[in-house]
């Protein structure tokens, strides 16, 4: 495996673990009943997080081991500036992770 295949594996590992967690925030949240809230934040947090840690893996920048939305959102809007409206925005999610 040459090293843009691996970078590119990886970068999609990491979308889909990004779906998995979209898909449960989602599965919870049309509940009709006891939705638990906190069950929907976290998984939202996750799905943005991985989110982020697959575009920096698609531009080969290294990350910490972090749950840290705003640290990760730095790191991208570093790489694209159009990112840092909605990094600003998801960085509050950080809490629920």
């Amino acid at each position: 495996m040459t090293k843009d295949e691996a970078r590119l594996e990886d970068v999609r590992g990491w979308r889909r673990k990004a779906a998995r967690d979209l898909r449960a925030a989602l599965h919870e949240a049309i509940r009709e009943d006891d939705v638990l809230w906190s069950i929907i934040t976290l998984h939202a947090q996750q799905a943005a997080e991985k989110s982020l840690k697959a575009l920096l893996a698609w531009h080969d920048a290294p990350f910490r081991k972090t749950h840290s939305l705003e640290e990760l959102g730095r790191q991208c809007a570093a790489l694209d500036s159009t990112l840092q409206e909605l990094a600003n925005e998801a960085a509050p999610l950080t809490e629920y992770a």
